[in-house]
């Protein structure tokens, strides 16, 4: 017989709960009753006995009261372990239930959000090229407006490509094919391309150590990285510094991003990675975002066998930190 799956795990054991409080209960009743019995019949054989030997009298209700106290024992003891395992099905079903609560509430954040990332950059590349259509402009003009649309197209694409690449980790469909690479070249062309290509309002810094090789799966690796840099540039203020290092420590290949934002608090640090977290209400949220960036990055960080982690940065932001085994 299969196991149960993960999703199906908590009502599976809900089942095996209830199952055991129905029959321990009903054999919890049987005994009461029987006992209930027996305490009748022994009175009755006592009363039979008034009339003989006082000793042996005694004797016998010592022994009735005895076995009358040990069917005590053994019924009080199976009522504990009914009552304690009720107790702990009521604490489990009120967790799940906490659980289920708090997932509903992050599917709505995320189905606000997500409309919200879908409809502002098909609103705002559709002004632009009406606006291309519509007025005569100079090439310059043109030209500013054209990086604006495809900004904004490459915005939307990274966002489909994000809940596509969700939606088959959860589904568990995503596989990797890793080859040997120079990650040093790799994430240096990569960068320097997304920089040229965008007009960042923050200062960019590309320190990465030459000739650093890695096996990593060339379809879903840059996600790690601008699921990273993104969520720099929307936490960070105009004219502050982003940091993109990449070096090599003793056997291990070591990834940061940091940022001088806002940081990150000590209790959100270990649940930011959880699909759909996001800090505060959607209906008052302003910076960007769906709350799968993360998520997918920490997916596809262990599946290169390696650990990210949250570091303050000094004196202010916040130190992705991702540690790849090279082993």
């Amino acid at each position: 017989m299969n196991a149960p799956s993960k999703k199906s795990r908590p009502l599976f054991w809900f089942y095996i709960l209830l199952t055991y409080v129905f029959l321990q209960f009903s054999w919890w009743t049987f005994s009461m009753f029987e006992l209930n019995s027996e305490n009748t019949r022994l009175k009755t054989e006592l009363n039979l006995l008034k009339g003989e030997n006082p000793e042996e009298v005694i004797a016998k209700g010592n022994a009735m009261n005895e076995k009358l106290h040990k069917r005590w024992l053994m019924i009080s003891s199976e009522g504990a372990v009914f009552v304690f395992l009720l107790l702990l099905g009521g604490f489990q079903i009120r967790k799940t239930l906490k659980k289920e609560t708090a997932l509903a509430q992050q599917q709505k954040n995320f189905l606000l959000s997500v409309t919200h990332e879908l409809k502002s950059p098909i609103a705002s590349t559709k002004l632009q090229l009406q606006t291309l259509q519509k007025h005569e402009l100079d090439r310059v003009k043109q030209k500013e407006i054209l990086a604006n649309a495809i900004s904004d197209t490459e915005r939307l694409n990274n966002l489909v490509e994000n809940i596509l690449l969700a939606s088959k980790i959860e589904n568990s469909v995503f596989y990797f094919h890793k080859e040997k690479v120079n990650l040093s070249e790799y994430i240096s062309e990569g960068m320097n391309q997304t920089i040229k290509s965008f007009n960042y309002k923050q200062k960019v810094v590309l320190e990465v150590a030459p000739d650093i090789t890695m096996n990593i799966d060339r379809t879903s690796f840059p996600s790690i990285i601008l699921n990273l840099f993104e969520n720099a540039i929307k936490y960070s203020p105009e004219n502050s510094t982003i940091g993109i290092g990449l070096k090599k420590q003793n056997e291990n290949i070591i990834l940061t991003v940091t940022d001088e934002g806002g940081g990150i608090s000590s209790s959100e640090k270990e649940i930011i990675f959880q699909k759909f977290y996001r800090v505060g209400n959607e209906d008052i949220r302003k910076t960007k975002g769906t709350g799968l960036g993360l998520f997918i990055v920490k997916y596809i960080v262990e599946n290169h066998n390696g650990v990210i982690t949250v570091k303050d940065n000094f004196p202010k932001g916040c130190v992705f930190e991702v540690t790849f085994s090279d082993g």
